[in-house]
């Protein structure tokens, strides 16, 4: 009786070491990442400028909630933000020559 190398099968099985690691396929490459992490952080500083104006006194109104930072500022910052992340999504990552 003839019995098959045992190195052979375990290497049809397991797969030789000279084997290339098989890519990970995202759906977006790794510079739509980046831009997408950037997108989130200037939401987040729209939404820091729109903290504060509280009054010290509950019983007064405080105006300092209607400054251009609140109502005109923030706002504009947090839209770019969306707008960017609109962009980062549906940014064409660049191809990778090889």
């Amino acid at each position: 009786m003839v019995f098959p190398k045992t190195n052979s099968i375990i290497e049809n099985y397991m797969g030789t070491k000279n084997d290339k690691k098989e890519k990970l396929n995202f759906a977006l490459g790794r510079e739509n990442y980046k831009l997408l992490a950037i997108g989130f952080g200037i939401i987040v500083i729209g939404f820091l400028l729109m903290l504060g104006g509280k009054s010290d006194d509950p019983n007064k109104f405080s105006e300092n909630i209607f400054s251009f930072r609140r109502i005109t500022l923030a706002p504009i910052v947090v839209l770019a933000g969306f707008i960017f992340e609109i962009w980062a999504i549906m940014k064409k990552p660049k191809e990778e020559e090889k």
